[in-house]
């Protein structure tokens, strides 16, 4: 398994957007992706920072989504949404999954 850790930031009063953002990542996504899990936090200590962590198959897999060129169209709204929503450029941190516990 392989992970990405997305930080941004919020824009005053841009909460509300949210949801539209949510549904439309979603409307992105292509079978067979290998795209396990996407999971978004907001920081409790300062509620502008919001995370999102996505966990792939592999990050071959992750890598081949990125350049899917239905997957960049259908990113075009997410995009426009995004720039709305977020203040500034996303920073993203690779991450090797060393171990994936479920109860």
């Amino acid at each position: 398994m392989w992970a990405q850790l997305i930080s941004t930031r919020l824009k005053p009063g841009k909460d509300q957007e949210l949801p539209r953002l949510f549904d439309q990542m979603k409307a992105t996504e292509q079978p067979g992706s290998g795209l396990l899990r996407s999971m978004s936090f907001r920081d409790q200590k300062d509620p502008t920072r919001f995370f999102t962590l996505v966990i792939f198959e592999s990050e071959e897999k992750a890598r081949a989504r990125e350049q899917d060129p239905r997957r960049q169209e259908a990113l075009a709204a997410a995009r426009a949404t995004m720039a709305e929503v977020f203040d500034g450029a996303p920073e993203f941190v690779d991450l090797t999954v060393i171990t994936d516990f479920v109860p």
